[in-house]
């Protein structure tokens, strides 16, 4: 074997270091986290979290507590990523996600993130319809995320089918299959405008996600949030055609398999 110029085995080290002090987040600083929005001109201890989780969420930026133009343009990377509206400006609401999307994240040898992983880790509980036969009931261990898609997918399931719905407004008469899934995807502040079916194909990571995972083709969408089918299938448990939670399973075969980084 080799042996290995020590020089540069200390400034691999040395560089390990630097990487590992950028991302280390100490628990009490985070209680001053998602305190404001963050915008071009904010500059303190948030917004120097807010670059070290973006950095650990794979969108590398400056940790130097000051949000300019790099941070900006690094935020504009992350919001195209999980399809959210692209202003390079951090809301609460947004800032709260990359700090999950960077606690899911994995670490390589090389320092590169992998928020995706290959291997499918199913969530420690799982959501069950309710005794109505219609809404779900989020598991207690479930990321907040995971709870609110499941409430806002909920609000629907006494709604129709209806081709197209969904699509123009949040807040319509019926829904069709991509746009009750964006729906639900919507209230767990993971997407900002609807998607269709053959957009979901490409829609966040590639994969089953733990808590999330979406399965599209060119004719068709659904979930599975947190082990449980939402669907407008009539396949299932619930029955019609409109926008339910099933509790029979459905063959993925046809269908690729995407995730929201982080769940």
């Amino acid at each position: 074997m080799p042996r290995r110029d020590p020089v540069r085995a200390l400034r691999a080290c040395a560089a390990t270091a630097t990487l590992l002090g950028l991302l280390a987040v100490p628990a009490a600083a985070d209680a001053r986290y998602a305190v404001r929005p963050l915008h071009k001109g904010s500059h303190g201890r948030d917004v120097k979290l807010f670059q070290k989780y973006l950095t650990r969420a794979g969108v590398r930026t400056s940790a130097d507590g000051r949000y300019g133009r790099h941070t900006a343009r690094a935020e504009r990377r992350f919001e195209r990523r999980m399809h959210r509206h692209i202003d390079g400006r951090a809301s609460r609401h947004e800032q709260r996600l990359v700090r999950h999307v960077a606690r899911g994240a994995s670490r390589t040898r090389d320092g590169k993130v992998d928020s995706g992983g290959a291997k499918y880790v199913p969530p420690p509980e799982s959501a069950v319809i309710s005794s109505d036969g219609r809404t779900a009931v989020a598991p207690a261990s479930a990321p907040q995320p995971v709870k609110d898609a499941i409430a806002a997918a909920n609000r629907i399931t006494r709604k129709p089918y209806r081709y197209g719905g969904g699509h123009g407004r949040w807040e319509d008469s019926g829904y069709d299959c991509s746009g009750a899934v964006s729906y639900a995807l919507h209230g767990g502040d993971l997407l900002d405008r609807p998607l269709d079916s053959t957009s979901f194909e490409k829609w966040g990571s590639s994969g089953p996600g733990q808590w999330i995972t979406v399965y599209a083709n060119s004719g068709h969408a659904y979930t599975i949030i947190a082990g449980l089918r939402f669907d407008t299938s009539a396949a299932g448990a619930g029955g019609g055609s409109g926008p339910r939670w099933r509790d029979a399973p459905r063959s993925p075969r046809g269908y690729v398999a995407r995730h929201p980084d982080g769940l």
